[in-house]
């Protein structure tokens, strides 16, 4: 589904998604820059994926159309090529809070000690 709205606010780092359905969601940087679709964070296959560390004040410098089906963003640290298609960000909005406490987990299990955003 097709977002109706997508907006920046906080300093570029929550992206603000409505949908004529009336869903809404607010998806920090963070959480978008560590479920990145691209290559660098999800890997070629199951089992390559790629712990992110270090993005708590990783910030959305662009939003960028492609074609009628998803976005590219393109984050402060570089990072710019996963394609973010309406369905995974429909799919991130959904499941934040679960995906959110999994990031968090696998954090503390690679000993990884979260620095609070600035």
């Amino acid at each position: 589904m097709t977002p109706s709205e997508i907006r920046l606010k906080g300093k570029r780092r929550l992206l603000v998604l409505s949908y004529e359905d009336g869903g809404a969601f607010e998806l920090s940087a963070e959480y978008l820059r560590v479920h990145s679709p691209s290559a660098e964070v999800k890997g070629h296959g199951p089992g390559q994926e790629r712990l992110q560390t270090g993005k708590e004040n990783v910030a959305i410098t662009a939003i960028e159309p492609v074609g009628h089906y998803a976005v590219r963003l393109v984050f402060d640290d570089g990072h710019d090529t996963g394609l973010y298609t309406w369905t995974y960000l429909r799919e991130l909005g959904e499941n934040q809070a679960d995906n959110w406490q999994a990031y968090l987990d696998r954090l503390r299990a690679a000993g990884y000690a979260r620095q609070k955003p600035e």
